[in-house]
């Protein structure tokens, strides 16, 4: 029996990773010290695993910004607009380019686009592919990888996406080809990294193929089955582990099991039945990956259960065909429990049921251990206590409140529905708040700056009270509203400076969620968050935003946003407790919303946007599991958002999201007004609106955030006549792509100021040919 990961975090026990990389494209560090961070991540992480015991230890699962950009620098597949940046700049500069864009030296190129990973909040930069495109191997990073890796003693397993992987993630840049079809161009490319990984002593080679796990049509079963024949074709002597994550094989379990590979990896905490059958129809071989400890849970593993899983495939096939890991990459896990060293943070009585990815390593060791005939005392200690946390947290009154259970048991269908229907809300809506056409907005948070930060860190450590620390913020929430009425934006936001993170900040002040001081998790590039603990019964104890919008409100004539999450994305960007159905933990947090929203409106708010970018991500990947989970979602935003009067207008954000085959959903939930992501799509996310004939209001992002490039007006102007071109004018607002906290003042006044421009260009326009 082995042990191994799919991948560790690679931000580093500090956000080291994080820190270096905003130093170098602020110019504050040189790429040499950049890459002596990485590699000291890389390395710590490596050493971490060896010391723990792992027998696989993977390499290049490291990345500097994202490990499906890795693999599109890896290929070649790089854009035709990055020629000049290609010629002129370093490697480093064209991947980070690819990334962020560029926009210095005379030149101006937008970056590639971005998207979720699978259902988690993990973002990817989407490759970019067109008809009968070349590859070739550009960037030799899993070769250098290895190389370093063996190098320092491990016993590396280079992980790399698959080719029907990486080719599904992509987007077709043209019509009249079917992605697809690049597969045998792509396959010598990657052959040859196999080769030259053979050449250095390469036993296993980990190919990522979460797509065998989600919905394929025939043609790309035949593609997996040409591909992998041709790559045991040509290594017959390498090991392949194919990693299957995220969901269950279910009707792609015979594909899976007749590939030619050594060693298939099944995720056991998604879909734990695929165990029975799969053991019962695998060849005698393949060896199997058992994939029992959660790695995107914080939970603690639950030895006996895992026990019985390990215990079931011996029994079957025996223990020398056996893996044992976690379920996915632990990049979706913090890094270690040990550094949440404050008890009033984190309770000791929770932190004992909790692991991160450290923890998670020693779990896997653990198991591998008391599978053993005669497990070591050390071994036996551990299942002792294991049992003893398992058990307190089974019986922990700290979990239930019959309070929250009894409101969600008494929620009517009632409580799911506004009082009228949006045309006629519209009417008093329009009565009322009296905007202009084409009215400009923000999506909530403004930059928070190093001095944001600063007081938030010194009123913490105590050295400024609630009085100082409340002064400061009302003097920064004013100066962004005047600016805001300077430059003529519409609709106002107060700028969030208050709050650390757009869930966070909300858990910290509903029941039954905990925090972390160090939980740090990647969600794109540089770019990381801290999700809450969601572990009890979920309510809302006193009002948690109505001071900061009534504030705000009574600074301007003008409409202010009241800015909340909502209940699906605070649910998603959690991590949840597991022994209750997600959907009953969304309904106690919908309700909590609920109250606030209703609180809010009695505060003279009038504009409430609830923001549910992860309506999408939180979609099953099996189409089949769909209608359920949308059910309870939707339901959960109305419920949130049906306590209002018609006249009080109800927004929501999405944001990186399909919207085609969820567009009758989206509708359903009946926001008055939609923002979405749409400038990096060059507002093809828009078609999915305009084909359904979506009938409510509309704010088509104009402006990238996620890039510290600035777009001008005209291009604004064009991206606004390309919307107003399928969505009617009046349907129509403007504003940025998501909120700006992570940008700078200076990106910010300069693409907000164009954003107004354009705005009134367009509306100008557009009422000149109406009259």
């Amino acid at each position: 029996m082995q042990t191994h990961l799919l991948g560790y975090p690679r931000i580093g026990s500090n956000r080291e990773l994080k820190k270096a990389c905003e130093q170098y494209w602020s110019g504050k560090i040189a790429l040499d010290k950049l890459l002596e961070v990485g590699k000291t991540i890389a390395q710590n992480n490596w050493k971490l695993q060896q010391e723990a015991g792992i027998d696989l230890i993977p390499c290049n699962d490291f990345s500097y910004y994202d490990q499906v950009l890795d693999m599109t620098l890896t290929v070649g597949a790089i854009p035709g607009r990055y020629q000049e940046i290609t010629s002129k700049k370093s490697e480093f500069d064209l991947y980070f380019a690819m990334a962020r864009g560029f926009q210095q030296d005379g030149l101006d190129i937008t970056a590639m686009e971005m998207t979720k990973w699978f259902d988690t909040n993990y973002h990817y930069i989407v490759p970019e592919f067109h008809k009968n495109q070349e590859f070739k191997l550009f960037s030799n990073k899993i070769i250098q990888e290895f190389i370093s890796a063996k190098q320092a003693g491990i016993n590396a397993k280079p992980v790399i996406i698959g080719l029907l992987t990486y080719l599904l993630l992509g987007k077709e840049k043209e019509e009249g080809f079917d992605k697809l079809d690049l597969a045998q161009n792509l396959l010598p490319v990657y052959l040859q990294i196999l080769k030259e990984l053979e050449n250095h002593g390469a036993e296993y080679i980990q190919f990522d193929e979460p797509f065998l796990a989600l919905d394929l049509n025939e043609k790309t079963k035949e593609t997996y089955q040409f591909i992998y024949a041709e790559i045991r074709k040509q290594f017959p002597k390498l090991k392949f582990i194919v990693a299957t994550y995220f969901e269950g094989l279910k009707d792609n379990l015979s594909l899976a099991v007749s590939l030619p590979m050594d060693v298939l990896h099944l995720d056991l905490v998604r879909c734990p039945e695929q165990l029975d059958e799969v053991l019962y129809t695998i060849p005698n071989t393949l060896s199997l990956s058992l994939g029992i400890v959660d790695g995107r849970n914080i939970w603690r593993n639950d030895f006996s259960k895992s026990l019985a899983f390990i215990n079931k495939a011996i029994q079957k096939i025996g223990s020398e065909r056996i893996f044992i890991a976690p379920s996915c990459s632990l990049l979706h896990s913090p890094f270690d429990l040990d550094s949440e060293k404050n008890d009033e943070i984190l309770s000791p009585e929770i932190k004992q049921w909790m692991s991160f990815a450290k923890q998670k390593v020693y779990e896997i060791v653990n198991l591998k251990k008391l599978t053993s005939e005669n497990p070591d005392y050390n071994a036996l200690q551990e299942l002792a206590e294991n049992k003893k946390a398992i058990e307190n947290r089974r019986i922990s009154t700290l979990i239930h409140n019959e309070k929250v259970k009894d409101r969600v048991d008494v929620t009517t269908e009632e409580d799911t529905h506004r009082n009228s229907l949006f045309s006629i809300r519209k009417k008093s809506q329009q009565e009322v708040l009296q905007l202009p056409l084409f009215p400009t907005t923000t999506i909530g948070s403004f930059p928070q700056t190093k001095e944001v930060r600063s007081w938030r860190a010194k009123f913490k450590k105590g050295e400024l009270n609630a009085e100082q620390y409340d002064i400061l913020l009302k003097q920064e929430t004013e100066r962004t509203i005047r600016w805001q009425e300077e430059i003529g934006i519409d609709v106002l936001v107060h700028g969030e400076f208050e709050r650390n993170d757009m869930v966070e900040y909300f858990g910290e002040q509903l029941a039954g969620f905990a925090f972390t001081q160090n939980g740090w998790v990647q969600s794109y590039g540089s770019r990381c968050v801290k999700p809450p603990v969601i572990f009890g019964d979920v309510h809302r104890p006193d009002p948690m935003t109505v001071y900061w919008s009534e504030y705000a409100q009574s600074l301007t004539q003008k409409w202010v946003k009241g800015m909340l999450t909502g209940p699906v994305t605070i649910l998603q960007w959690s991590f949840v407790r597991d022994d209750q159905p997600r959907s009953l933990t969304c309904k106690q947090i919908a309700l909590a919303i609920r109250d606030e929203v209703n609180d809010l409106e009695k505060a003279g708010i009038r504009i409430i946007q609830i923001d549910e970018p992860a309506i999408r991500e939180g979609l099953p990947l099996r189409q089949s599991d769909w209608q359920n989970y949308l059910k309870w979602a939707v339901e959960a935003f109305r419920i949130s958002a049906s306590g209002v009067e018609d006249a009080t207008q109800i927004h929501t954000h999405m944001c990186y999201s399909e919207f085609n085959d969820i567009i009758q959903n989206i509708a359903d939930m009946d926001a008055d007004v939609i923002t979405i992501e749409c400038s990096r799509s060059q507002m093809e996310l828009l078609n999915a609106f305009a084909d359904f004939k979506y009938p409510n209001e509309i704010g088509p992002g104009v402006y990238d955030i996620h890039s510290p490039r600035v777009p001008s007006k005209e291009e604004m102007v064009e991206l606004l006549k390309k919307a107003q071109a399928v969505i009617p004018a009046q349907q129509l607002w403007v504003n940025p792509d998501c909120g700006l906290k992570t940008r700078h003042w200076d990106e910010t006044e300069k693409a907000l100021i164009a954003m107004v421009e354009a705005s009134r260009e367009v509306s100008g326009e557009f009422l000149e040919k109406k009259n």
